[in-house]
């Protein structure tokens, strides 16, 4: 195999040469234009009037926010699957099917052939971020694992298709980057996710492995069956991928995996790099090291625009951009895109820690708010919570949801119900006790909103329900999201998933 790292430095003076150029609000200001133009001829474009919008100003005061609901309902569904021209020129090849972590219900995110090269230019950049943070580097003499759903794509029209993200984009791997991409496509068309981990963990054995890049929860998975194939050997990624070099991981949050993760890093010289890519659009990615949050891509077909998250349900929410949202506050983001998505919440939390250039950190979803009370918690405030709880008793999180307890007559206060997987099994009676009170502790310390419930009696203790391992990943498999991209939900607020979740592990809510 012929190292190709050498001109991937070349590329990569070129691009950094350019990104230190840009000046943000300019950059953001030419790519929504840019967009704007493409699709005036479009049904959104003339509703919105496009043929008027000058800046971003025009833009804001044309477009109104929307979410998938909105969208789905006034562009996609009249003419699903056959989308042609409605809000991006031409027919929708390919749809990228969401998760649906929140509520179980399947979302159709369009992907334009624009999108696809856009998502293939934040790869690249990922490589270049690699290379100039680690001058020795040889990313591409090797073998670059991705750890994503099938290929295999269904057919929802005569040249149509839809599928998971992690899918598309591994049948989307230009010509000169397969020596370099593994799994082969043979295995990358593999739908059983179980029967997948097990061939591709074997054969990647036997492959010089320089990167892997998958969610970090099925990450996990797949070393413990990596583990099980060499049982003598030590459990660190040393003993399997000699050569690794870097360990992407994205679509949740780190926090609760970190301590997994360093366990299995443990002398290996790979390092970690974050990655923020959205069914919408590639959002940002680590330039730098952890905890200095990921870089925006200003300059790949998206514009995005920052919601404070207090004002989402306003009647006239302000909308900022990168020429004026703030650090430090929390927004919902909105993105317009090449795929013909405009001024389109995602559903997503952010903070910017930097303006220049712009970097960003996800601390949760708009969903991720616990409220059923008035308690008004974020998702953030409750895995910070759970963290701390676990490290006091001395155990790993291995995953976790958690959700409101139907009132009933008996129990007319509200109350939480944690459903927790610890990594090493469930503890003991007086370790668990101790976690729900620590839960509660940190919880209180944390909101006002919470802690006035909890002291006037108008909610109970938290209740933690201990599962066993791999308990999540059985109950993913039953609702058919096993893999690829799907993920646990951390806060549930649908009723009816919280119920289900909590019956199939056989608890009565009440």
């Amino acid at each position: 195999m012929i190292d190709a790292t050498p001109l991937l430095r070349a590329y990569g003076h070129y691009r950094l040469g350019r990104l230190a150029r840009q000046v943000p609000a300019e950059v953001q200001q030419q790519q929504l234009l840019r967009l704007v133009r493409h699709a005036a001829g479009t049904r959104f474009g003339r509703a919105h009037r496009f043929d008027r919008i000058t800046s971003v100003a025009d833009f804001q005061q044309s477009v109104p926010l929307r979410d998938y609901d909105d969208f789905w309902r006034d562009y996609l569904a009249p003419s699903f699957p056959q989308v042609i021209d409605a809000a991006w020129p031409g027919r929708i090849p390919l749809f990228a099917l969401t998760s649906g972590t929140t509520t179980g219900r399947t979302k159709y995110i369009p992907v334009t052939a624009e999108m696809c090269r856009s998502n293939r230019r934040a790869a690249l950049d990922l490589l270049v971020h690699h290379c100039a943070n680690r001058p020795d580097s040889r990313i591409l003499s090797g073998r670059n694992f991705m750890l994503g759903g099938s290929t295999a794509l269904n057919q929802e029209a005569p040249g149509i298709h839809s599928g998971d993200l992690s899918g598309i984009a591994a049948a989307d791997v230009p010509w000169w980057a397969r020596p370099y991409y593994f799994p082969p496509r043979d295995l990358a068309l593999i739908a059983d996710w179980e029967r997948k981990v097990e061939i591709l963990a074997e054969r990647s054995l036997h492959e010089r492995i320089l990167s892997i890049n998958g969610t970090p929860s099925w990450l996990l998975l797949f070393f413990e069956r990596l583990a099980a194939l060499r049982p003598q050997a030590p459990r660190r990624l040393a003993s399997f991928y000699p050569d690794l070099e870097m360990l992407v991981h994205g679509g949740i949050s780190f926090a609760p995996y970190r301590d997994r993760f360093a366990a299995w890093l443990e002398g290996s010289h790979a390092e970690l790099r974050e990655v923020y890519p959205a069914s919408e659009g590639f959002i940002a990615l680590a330039d730098r090291g952890p905890g200095d949050g990921l870089r925006m891509l200003l300059d790949s077909g998206l514009f995005f625009e920052f919601i404070p998250v207090e004002e989402l349900e306003a009647t006239a929410p302000r909308r900022h951009w990168i020429a004026d949202a703030q650090t430090g506050v929390d927004y919902a983001l909105a993105i317009s895109s090449c795929a013909g998505l405009w001024a389109y919440v995602l559903g997503d939390v952010v903070r910017l820690i930097n303006r220049d250039p712009p970097r960003l950190l996800v601390t949760g979803r708009t969903s991720y708010f616990l409220s059923a009370y008035g308690e008004h918690l974020n998702g953030e405030e409750i895995e910070q919570a759970v963290l701390e709880a676990s490290g006091a008793i001395g155990r790993q999180v291995a995953d976790f949801s958690v959700g409101a307890a139907p009132l009933s007559r008996a129990t007319p206060q509200g109350r939480h119900v944690f459903v927790v997987e610890f990594a090493e099994g469930p503890p003991d009676p007086e370790a668990l006790a101790k976690f729900a009170a620590d839960t509660d502790a940190a919880l209180s310390r944390r909101n006002d909103d919470y802690r006035a419930h909890r002291t006037r009696g108008q909610m109970l203790p938290p209740r933690v329900l201990a599962v066993p391992p791999g308990g999540f990943a059985t109950w993913m498999k039953a609702r058919g999201r096993l893999g690829g991209q799907n993920k646990v939900p951390r806060v549930i607020n649908d009723a009816a998933l919280f119920s289900a979740l909590l019956g199939f592990f056989e608890v009565i809510s009440a």
